[in-house]
């Protein structure tokens, strides 16, 4: 790539409209001229909400959304989730890949899942990551990308019971 490539593609906010204008379907050709409006959020975004109600059903714990925009050029947002074993956090990444194939979304690459530690769904405009417990606490994305906003996820979306409960427990 060349150095003149870098700096306009750090510099392009219509980036992220532009990815989805080149993958297809109605809301890519809604935002394809359009310059992407830093007051929308991920809950904006139909698979955000989907892969994270996906995560939820399978009863991942910990839900987390940091919005990157403002401070990462490769993605808007990451999608944090747990899971308490390996056939869980197989189970969870099976589910979010599933509904939003289903919603005609395709992961670009997923990463890790033999192993299930970590596996990592990339979405282009969002990174989901479901974590093993253990492995969530040893690479603490949430402390690492700090000075990214942490999104407040409506109850029904954080993976708590209607009407209150426990907060998601922090990394």
């Amino acid at each position: 790539m060349r150095p003149d490539e870098t700096k306009n593609k750090e510099q392009d906010p219509s980036r992220a409209a532009k990815r989805r204008a080149a993958k297809g379907g109605a809301k890519a050709e809604a935002d394809a001229g359009a310059q992407p409006q830093q007051e929308g959020g991920p809950l904006d975004d139909a698979r955000v909400v989907e892969a994270l109600r996906a995560a939820g059903d399978k009863k991942a714990a910990g839900l987390v959304v940091l919005d990157l925009r403002g401070v990462a050029s490769f993605t808007d947002y990451f999608l944090i989730a747990s899971g308490a074993n390996a056939r869980q956090v197989q189970a969870v990444a099976d589910e979010v890949v599933e509904r939003l194939k289903r919603d005609g979304a395709r992961a670009l690459r997923v990463e890790g899942y033999r192993t299930a530690e970590w596996i990592l769904l990339d979405y282009g405009d969002f990174i989901f990551h479901v974590f093993e417990d253990k492995a969530r606490r040893f690479y603490d994305l949430e402390r690492l990308w700090r000075d990214a906003s942490r999104v407040e996820l409506p109850p029904e979306l954080a993976g708590e019971p209607a009407g209150g409960g426990q907060p998601a427990p922090e990394a």
